[in-house]
């Protein structure tokens, strides 16, 4: 609508503009009839109706043949210097109601000067009743046009959306292999797509990487738990074969590792929600002093421990980290077990471009094969290897280590050794 008044605003200004041009033309007309000496009464009317034709006294002595008799139509006068002048003048003597468009003409005739005035009706505001109705006309329809058209394109641009959420209604814990239709051609619907899917892959691997994890705790936790089952029905089925003292210890031994499980999985439930740590300033080299001094190893400890090499962290993941990997080593080690601190500085390193302070715990024991260096970190994993010779360990100490490093902004990696294990700790010096 407003685009239509705006419309029917410019179209009234150029009626009024091509108006005024007759008027004036008109009023020309008649004084060149003046000169010639031509002028006739009643003055000639073409489109224009209305004329008069004053002497110097303002006497009417022409005028167009409803003008017949009538005073002077209006005292417009041309101002000093100029010889014509043209308004819009709403009291005339002009028949009819209304505003007219008026032209006042001064023409030299007989040693004075005559007046001619020419006039007409202004342009209606709506210009004409049937313009208004088309206009009108033509707006609904153009507006009733744009707004089918825009519907069919918003309603076609939309149908990947309604299909990818058709898609993501359907999808649920029992079917997580589904995902949404990706569009041949690149576009946004195209990368929305894809993303969801990406995010349906890592909820996926998230899913599963939670059944496993619960899957392996029952077991781990079922296996000391018949065991202590079974010894408890022998002594009730035999009282006289086995002492209180060898059950008790049996089962200690028992509830020591499912007390170990339970503590490890409740690490690890924190590490999981991301509960930050707190931020204490560390000297890595005092923290593994400390802790090799309060530990009782049955294999030799060599220590490589530089002073001033300090790390921010949680003074109690870290001495906790340190703990896993002591207990690894000596349980594998053959007769020693090395622990070194430094700080190390490698240049174009982007993981740490401003150096590392780093620990290696290594030990002198079969070591781990290449292929198998990053399986040892992952939960519940233990190594054929290693089971023999660990009946207690749960395969939690080695993940909880890395989660506990990566908490902190470093890495945990088990790098290559002449012998036995090494595994190395790096983390962003303060």
């Amino acid at each position: 609508m407003f685009a239509s008044a705006i419309l029917l605003f410019t179209f009234r200004e150029l009626v009024t503009e091509y108006l005024g041009d007759e008027v004036s033309a008109a009023g020309g007309r008649v004084a060149m009839d003046l000169e010639r000496g031509s002028l006739v009464n009643p003055l000639t009317d073409g489109q224009i109706h209305d004329m008069q034709v004053l002497d110097a006294g303002r006497r009417v002595v022409a005028a167009t043949a409803r003008l017949q008799g009538r005073p002077p139509m209006t005292e417009l006068v041309p101002p000093d210097g100029d010889r014509y002048t043209q308004s819009v003048l709403c009291d005339t003597a002009l028949p009819g109601e209304g505003c007219h468009i008026v032209v006042a003409r001064q023409v030299y005739h007989s040693g004075q000067n005559w007046t001619i005035y020419s006039a007409s009706s202004e342009v209606p505001p709506l210009l004409h009743p049937g313009l208004v109705v088309l206009l009108a006309a033509s707006t609904v329809l153009f507006v009733a046009v744009v707004t089918y058209s825009s519907y069919r394109v918003v309603t076609a641009a939309l149908n990947p959306v309604h299909t990818i959420q058709e898609e993501l209604e359907e999808i649920n814990e029992t079917t997580p292999d589904r995902r949404v239709p990706v569009r041949r051609h690149p576009d946004e619907f195209h990368d929305l797509a894809s993303s969801v899917n990406h995010t349906l892959e890592r909820l996926q691997a998230a899913v599963e990487q939670q059944r496993r994890f619960a899957s392996d705790a029952s077991h781990d936790l079922r296996s000391p738990i018949t065991s202590m089952r079974a010894q408890v029905e022998e002594a009730l089925m035999l009282p006289g074969a086995t002492s209180v003292q060898t059950m008790s210890a049996s089962l200690l031994g028992g509830l020591d590792r499912l007390e170990g499980i339970v503590s490890d999985l409740l690490t690890i439930a924190r590490l999981d929600a991301g509960l930050p740590g707190s931020q204490d300033l560390v000297d890595l080299g005092a923290l593994v002093d400390n802790e090799l001094r309060d530990r009782r190893f049955t294999k030799a400890v060599r220590r490589e421990l530089a002073d001033g090499v300090l790390v921010v962290g949680d003074r109690m993941r870290l001495a906790r980290l340190l703990g896993n990997l002591l207990d690894n080593a000596e349980r594998h080690a053959g007769h020693e077990v090395t622990v070194k601190v430094y700080a190390e500085r490698v240049e174009g390193d982007p993981a740490f471009p401003e150096g590392a302070a780093v620990l290696e715990v290594l030990d002198d024991g079969d070591g781990i094969p290449p292929d198998k260096r990053d399986l040892v970190f992952q939960r519940f994993t233990r190594l054929p290897d290693a089971v023999g010779g660990d009946a207690h360990g749960t395969g939690l100490g080695l993940p909880i280590a890395r989660q506990i490093a990566e908490a902190t902004g470093g890495t945990l990696t088990l790098a290559p050794s002449a012998r036995g294990a090494r595994f190395v700790l790096r983390l962003p010096p303060a």
